[in-house]
């Protein structure tokens, strides 16, 4: 994984747990945490997978959270310290929910980010029953389908091209 892609992994990451918290207790928002890192990671890994696309992703920018928070009611309260909603990734957002909801289709896009870019990903591709109970509402498929559906013909589109390549 880039390093370039460090803002828009870890803002992508904060807005997944803001908007689907985990279940109370530090080891819930742990394991959470690193479920929606590792989801953030591989779709971030999948949509820039060149330097050349971070690079131009800092140039022009990620684009914000404005229409992933109308659409989940997303209450930002007050502007301060919010800057890091500048950094979230609508697709890479949107892809990783649609990883979080899918572990079968997280695999396939491990298989093709399988360079070790995207790091480890077990926690999204078997889910056990601890990683179901801290992110209850992270891992709920009818919970992440507003923001999933924005991207995922998308990223189901990637997938089918790598697939049909590489067979």
């Amino acid at each position: 994984m880039s390093a370039d892609l460090t803002p828009v992994i870890a803002a992508g990451t904060r807005w997944l747990l803001t908007a689907f918290p985990p279940a109370p207790g530090a080891y819930s928002q742990a394991l959470a945490e690193a479920q929606a890192r590792q989801a953030v990671t591989l779709a971030a890994t999948l949509r820039y997978p060149a330097a050349l696309d971070a690079e131009l992703l800092h140039l022009l920018g990620p684009g914000g959270s404005a229409r992933l928070d109308w659409l989940t009611g997303a209450d930002q309260g007050d502007d301060t310290g919010d800057g890091w909603r500048t950094w979230v990734d609508e697709t890479v957002v949107s892809w990783a929910a649609c990883l979080l909801a899918s572990p079968d289709l997280a695999a396939d896009a491990q298989h093709l980010a399988d360079h070790g870019q995207a790091g480890e990903v077990t926690r999204l591709t078997r889910p056990g029953a601890r990683e179901h109970d801290a992110a209850p509402l992270l891992r709920h498929p009818d919970l992440l389908e507003p923001v999933a559906a924005l991207h995922r013909a998308q990223l189901l589109d990637l997938l089918d091209k790598e697939n049909v390549a590489l067979g």
